[in-house]
């Protein structure tokens, strides 16, 4: 079956163009959902889809130049590959499951074959060395297969602004219907207004102080019974934590003594360090004796939530 066009993209406005995401979920949304985003958790893909999550002012910069630099990407491609692309101005959406939509970047003309075009920081070049690509983005291109049909995708990357890699990516119907499996849950939650548990992600902990980024002063609730067993199981990790910091603390001054003087030791393939480091530290507390007048023309007040547990009556 061919797949359906949702929204022709042509003229849309970026607005527009989120809103109509809103829709389904995306290619960039299943890594999010299947917990490989660092940078976007479940929760936070849901709130977007039921319209809750807080609106961007702008772009992020690596967004921004993502799109501006997709064109010389796609273009870099054809000069090394001999293939012709174009660009598919439309979101499509599977035949069979609406919730699942992909926007491409490029498609490849002959060919039942998709371009999607990325760009990396050099410090993750490791994450495409030899056959390897980005968890996250194998199933993005699973998902695009899905939605139409294809058979292949070409994914190709700028890394560092200077390194140009393309990788192929091949169709995996048995990957294929465990993402359906998937998306087809969660989109349940979506409309069902169910949402996935928050996590301990970083991304979380963002998303957490975007959505309330300062309390109400002096207001009180009662915590349902579960948190009882949330605050039991947070100072239980605490404990295996300081536990496991004394222990790796060992092992690192057992190291320590075994060196001495010396700087550097070698065991196997390893190089265990122990250097000299000079460092240059502003002395704040000095500077605002001295010169108070200027310490405080230079303080920048600065705005956050301390999260804390104590037993009530304690210190």
């Amino acid at each position: 079956m061919d797949c359906l066009v949702l929204k022709n993209t042509k003229n849309l406005d970026r607005e527009e163009w989120l809103e109509a995401r809103r829709y389904g979920l995306g290619g960039s949304d299943i890594g999010s959902i299947c917990g490989l985003n660092k940078y976007k958790s479940p929760i936070a893909v849901y709130l977007d889809k039921v319209g809750e999550l807080p609106s961007e002012e702008q772009q992020s910069e690596a967004a921004y130049w993502g799109t501006i630099i997709e064109d010389i990407i796609a273009k870099e491609f054809e000069v090394r590959t001999g293939k012709k692309v174009r660009r598919k101005n439309a979101i499509l959406q599977h035949p069979k499951y609406p919730f699942m939509l992909a926007n491409l970047d490029r498609v490849v003309v002959g060919e039942k074959a998709i371009l999607e075009c990325k760009t990396a920081s050099a410090y993750l070049d490791s994450e495409w060395k030899n056959d390897k690509v980005p968890e996250s983005y194998i199933l993005q291109c699973q998902h695009y297969m899905a939605v139409t049909g294809y058979e292949k995708v070409y994914i190709a990357a700028l890394i560092g602004g200077n390194k140009f890699v393309y990788k192929e990516i091949l169709k995996d119907g048995e990957l294929i219907n465990y993402l359906i499996e998937i998306e087809k849950d969660f989109w349940k939650r979506v409309e069902d207004k169910n949402p996935p548990a928050m996590d301990g992600s970083e991304a979380s902990s963002e998303l957490l102080k975007k959505l309330y980024p300062g309390a109400v002063e002096g207001t009180e609730i009662l915590l349902p019974y579960e948190a009882s067993e949330l605050i039991q199981k947070r100072n239980e990790v605490k404990v295996k934590i300081k536990e496991l910091e004394s222990e790796q603390s060992e092992c690192e001054n057992k190291l320590k003594n075994m060196l001495q003087s010396s700087e550097i030791g070698l065991i196997d393939n390893l190089k265990v360090t122990w250097k000299n480091v000079n460092a240059n530290k502003f002395d704040s507390k000095s500077f605002e004796k001295d010169k108070p007048d200027l310490y405080k023309k230079y303080l920048k007040a600065s705005n956050y939530r301390k999260f804390d547990v104590k037993e009530i009556g304690g210190k």
